[in-house]
């Protein structure tokens, strides 16, 4: 274990983390993941050391739980939990590669816990516009408009929180991967120091544009335009924070 490095991938579903999670992992020096049988291949679901997030809600709900959210001074931090979880992990990693690397939406609540397991760790996190992020969330979670906005912003403010006590950490958006995919790939080959191309994913611009159309729809269900409305009033200066704007698109 102490000769591999980690990469843990951190965003919430939806936000892109899967399709940067097979860019990486086709790259020569990185083990990512694969032929697991759980969804998206992600480490979450096949450990015993801790909950998954559909024990707290699953998809826009979880973070609103702080039993889901894990850091340094948790009890589940053992030499024999390290071990296990390794192992557990281990079976769908090639452990010849010196990066491996696991993906799973929780991690955006749980870095300083990772760290403090995996000390050898690099966080990459990845932020998508949360409209866009928010509404392909709505299928899974069948929660208001207003809800899901807000369930972003309080996962993202315990990541910043968090993130001041990581040793390797970088962030990066969705949208500058889909439309600067060389230039956002590079900075993420700097972080780690290997080298990182693009080959076989496709990556397709403006798929946000069906999400910011949807927010905009003018429908005749008040209950939707109530919450959007709340969300837009109430909640603007939060995602401002983080670069994103209810009044821009960010495609």
């Amino acid at each position: 274990m102490d000769k591999h490095k980690f990469i843990f991938i951190c965003g919430l579903h939806r936000s892109g983390t899967s399709l940067l999670f097979k860019i990486l992992k086709e790259q020569e020096n990185i083990s990512g993941h694969e032929n697991t049988g759980v969804i998206e291949d992600e480490g979450q679901h096949f450990q015993s050391i801790y909950n998954p997030a559909n024990k707290y809600g699953g998809p826009g709900k979880f973070g609103f739980n702080t039993d889901a959210y894990l850091n340094e001074n948790s009890k589940l931090i053992t030499k024999y939990n390290k071990e296990k979880l390794f192992k557990e992990w281990s079976k769908h990693w090639d452990l010849n590669k010196e990066f491996l690397i696991e993906k799973s939406p929780p991690n955006l609540v749980r870095t300083l816990f990772l760290q403090a397991m995996f000390p050898n760790s690099f966080f990459i996190t990845i932020l998508r516009h949360p409209i866009a992020t928010s509404l392909a969330t709505k299928k899974w979670s069948k929660t208001s408009h207003y809800s899901l906005i807000k369930h972003w912003i309080v996962c993202h403010n315990q990541y910043l929180k968090d993130k001041k006590k990581l040793k390797n950490s970088i962030d990066i958006n969705y949208e500058d991967l889909i439309n600067k995919p060389l230039e956002t790939l590079k900075v993420v080959e700097d972080f780690l120091k290997t080298k990182i191309s693009l080959s076989e994913n496709k990556i397709s611009k403006g798929v946000n544009d069906k999400y910011f159309s949807l927010w905009k729809k003018n429908t005749k269900n008040i209950f939707y335009r109530y919450s959007i409305r709340k969300a837009e009033k109430e909640l603007e200066i939060d995602i401002n924070k983080f670069g994103y704007s209810f009044l821009k698109n960010f495609n």
